[in-house]
């Protein structure tokens, strides 16, 4: 593309090389005379002056005298455009692979792509464009929408039920058991999982992470939420829409996690707790069960308290060595005088 196709296309002006050809994106310090990169925040201004790229991405309002700009609002949502615009995703072609085993009633669309060992059982539907990655497994009764991406060795239990959009990376598992036990005479007795679990459209899912069935209800997961690789999501879990959740987090039972919710990694979230709208838990941090965390809090810690309060804490605990040491030493003091 050249620079004036990406102006035009972010609906902005180029300054500078107007017909300088790009071919692809880079980082800001990497990126040479043919490719495109972004500039955000006022550390990256030295960078960008003396970056080699072909052409840079400022916000507006931002000047770079010599270099060949674009100046848009939001610099790195559009270098996602411009990177789309450039690479496109390769489109697997549209059937169904001969290694593929497909129950003579599951229901295929024409245009979708069924890679090879995918097994697809009884009752099963797949929506339009959806491509299967080899070796992806849905069980009976699943069902797949629209133009979602499901990656190799991906696995959907029975019954699971998948939006529009959806993409579930490499060794994703959807709708296995969650881990429910009752003790009695002297045994622990597995609990019926007998529920369900609904992923929403847009949902991204990281490779590796499981995701249980309701045991008698529903896992829930909301419309345009990212979830990282190696997340354990357990039963009747309700997730809300638009939220982040990081690697390594793990979210117990009847958890209920409100909408733009961001969770930093290896959080721990007890058993029936309530995070509500908005919330950012910091990385690492303990959700006791029962537990509610109020709309638009910041928590850090085990148990989770509000950010600053955690922070004065640590502060504090920093210098409990130094207050040993003279407690010590008045210790001492006062025994020299005593005697």
């Amino acid at each position: 593309m050249k620079v004036s196709e990406i102006a035009a296309l972010l609906k902005s002006s180029p300054i500078g090389d107007a017909e300088r050809e790009i071919y692809g994106v880079s980082a800001l310090e990497a990126a040479g005379p043919s490719e495109v990169a972004f500039v955000e925040g006022a550390r990256s201004l030295d960078q960008a002056k003396a970056s080699r790229a072909g052409c840079l991405l400022v916000p507006e309002g931002v000047s770079l005298p010599g270099k060949t700009t674009v100046s848009v609002l939001n610099p790195k949502l559009a270098l996602i455009r411009i990177a789309g615009a450039l690479h496109p995703p390769a489109s697997p072609p549209p059937g169904i692979h001969p290694h593929a085993v497909v129950a003579p009633d599951a229901k295929i669309a024409l245009d979708c792509s069924v890679g090879a060992n995918v097994v697809i059982e009884s009752g099963a539907s797949v929506g339009e464009g959806t491509h299967l990655s080899p070796g992806v497994y849905l069980g009976v009764g699943v069902r797949i929408g629209a133009k979602s991406i499901l990656h190799p060795n991906v696995t959907v239990y029975s019954g699971a039920q998948i939006g529009d959009r959806v993409i579930l990376h490499a060794g994703v598992v959807v709708g296995s058991d969650g881990f429910g036990y009752v003790f009695a005479e002297g045994r622990h007795v597995k609990f019926p999982q007998l529920g369900k679990i609904v992923i929403e459209d847009d949902v991204e899912i990281g490779s590796n992470t499981t995701l249980d069935r309701g045991s008698l209800g529903t896992t829930v997961i909301g419309q345009g939420t990212k979830i990282d690789n190696l997340v354990q999501i357990a039963h009747n879990v309700k997730i809300g829409r638009h939220c982040i959740i990081v690697s390594q987090t793990g979210i117990s039972g009847g958890a209920e996690i409100g909408d733009y919710v961001v969770m930093a990694g290896q959080v721990g979230v007890g058993e029936r707790a309530h995070i509500e709208d908005r919330v950012i838990v910091g990385g690492q941090s303990g959700v006791l069960p029962g537990k509610i965390v109020r709309s638009g809090s910041v928590v850090w810690g085990t148990p989770c308290r509000p950010m600053n309060e955690h922070k004065k804490t640590t502060a504090r605990l920093a210098k409990l060595d130094a207050l040993a040491e003279k407690v010590q030493a008045l210790a001492a003091q006062m025994a020299k005088l005593s005697s």
